[in-house]
């Protein structure tokens, strides 16, 4: 259970969702601020600390999209998008503006909060106190990484994924295997959400990210990383 310090930032236009879904996680234990549009939503982040934001794609003014962008280029804030329909496009759009996770409307509150939970808990595993990958230097005590001194910044998510990966020391790693790590859940085969955090990781730390070199794609089975020399 959540302790009431956790603070969830709904920005739902529709106002019987919102209000069902603020009393149902409620009742799970969290502390949930509402507010119905994209420009309130930023607001109140400048001046209240959230620990995930649950976001609507289709909202009135500034857009789900283009708010996920500005929360993201913010931070590492975690996000999770709802979206109207399991539109391959829409889900596709909402992850490779930066959300973490999505899920589809009905909403269901209890998988919600779970969704919610597994993304807070997030962290690496436990492994060794550095790993070096090609030029970079993963620190999973720290949660952060480095190419040549410098920082990297992923998401939670980003660094979670990188982590397994490493940890992994190049074999293959299955979808279904970081999927399950990762995220905590089972996706029934739709690896929708895992391609488009891979593409997300690799623009940050791949030289050239149309012909990585360090996550490597090993068609049918998964992702490993190429640990160099």
């Amino acid at each position: 259970m959540p302790t009431v310090t956790t603070r969830v930032l709904l920005v739902e236009d529709d106002a019987m969702i919102s209000e069902a879904l603020s009393l149902a996680l409620a009742d799970e234990g969290f502390a949930i601020e509402c507010v119905a549009t994209g420009e309130d939503g930023l607001e109140l982040l400048e001046r209240v600390k959230v620990d995930v934001v649950l976001l609507d794609l289709m909202l009135p003014g500034i857009d789900g999209l283009t708010v996920c962008r500005s929360v993201r280029d913010r931070g590492a804030l975690p996000i999770i998008v709802i979206t109207a329909r399991a539109d391959t496009q829409d889900i596709i759009a909402g992850l490779e503006a930066g959300a973490d996770d999505y899920v589809t409307k009905p909403l269901v509150a209890g998988e919600l909060a779970a969704r919610i939970r597994a993304l807070l808990r997030r962290t690496a595993p436990p492994s060794p106190t550095k790993f070096t990958v090609g030029d970079l230097e993963i620190r999973p005590d720290e949660e952060s990484v480095r190419r040549d001194g410098e920082p990297v910044h992923l998401t939670r998510t980003e660094f979670r994924l990188l982590t397994e990966l490493a940890a992994a020391e190049g074999q293959v790693v299955t979808r279904e295997q970081l999927l399950r790590r990762v995220w905590e859940h089972d996706y029934f085969g739709d690896t929708r959400l895992l391609d488009v955090h891979i593409r997300r990781l690799r623009r940050k730390v791949e030289p050239d990210p149309d012909n990585p070199t360090l996550v490597s794609t090993v068609r049918g089975r998964g992702y490993r990383i190429n640990p160099g020399p």
